[in-house]
């Protein structure tokens, strides 16, 4: 399969891709510095030079997102899976009453709109491939459900992502295109933070489960935990 995984360089993207590649799976590993990738992500591409390839995409800039669409598409035609996985954690400690709203902007731009234009130009592709998955990563705090007072840039971003998601999953209904938002559960890394108790590894392997579409999981849902259990919206 042809996957596209946002946010690649780090953390849970890095893992997925790593995951992907042990799988057998060719991988579009985007990152804002795509063309130049170091650290850990370089690594990777030296340990799978046939399967990883890197994309410069910076989910915030329209035209770079279609570039970068425009050109998987003349080198390789069509992809089988997204993955928004990009996304950022501002203002955590923030009362409503000190909130900087500029934060807010910049989440709303990576976490919502990040995720919309990605799919807007790669959808395309999408359409030309087989057995085909969306995936954005999600979070519990974006469910109104469980809805608490705090972390309001990220929480707010990541239920209206949920909303997106379910927009998208009826648009393709007909298609046969599985599409859902994914709460990765809390998990080491950049964002999660060295005492989180889940490893990002587990999530990737599970994620990639649902990609292939080993994991059966209800028509009905769209909201799940990475091991394919249910959410409350």
């Amino acid at each position: 399969m042809k996957i596209l995984v946002t946010g690649a360089n780090r953390g849970l993207g890095f893992f997925l891709s790593k995951a992907a590649a042990e799988r057998g799976h060719t991988v579009f590993a985007c990152a804002r510095n795509g063309d130049q990738p170091a650290g850990g992500l370089k690594e990777l591409i030296d340990q799978f030079p046939n399967q990883i390839f890197p994309l410069s995409l910076d989910v915030t800039d329209e035209k770079i997102v279609s570039a970068a669409a425009a050109q998987v598409q003349g080198e390789w035609g069509a992809i089988d899976a997204i993955i928004n996985n990009a996304g950022v954690l501002y203002a955590r400690d923030s009362k409503i009453e000190e909130l900087d709203f500029s934060l807010l902007e910049l989440t709303m731009d990576v976490n919502l709109y990040g995720p919309m234009r990605v799919v807007k130009h790669f959808l395309p592709l999408l359409f030309k491939g087989a057995n085909q998955t969306i995936i954005n990563i999600s979070s519990d705090a974006g469910s109104m459900t469980n809805a608490y007072g705090g972390d309001y840039p990220y929480a707010i971003s990541k239920a209206a992502l949920n909303m997106f998601t379910k927009q998208i999953k009826s648009y393709v209904q007909n298609r046969n295109i599985n599409v859902y938002a994914v709460h990765p559960g809390w998990i080491k890394t950049d964002m999660g933070g060295e005492k989180a108790p889940g490893s990002p590894e587990e999530t990737a392997n599970n994620l990639m489960d649902i990609i292939e579409k080993k994991k059966i999981i209800e028509d009905s849902l769209f909201f799940i935990k990475h091991d394919g259990e249910s959410m409350k919206i």
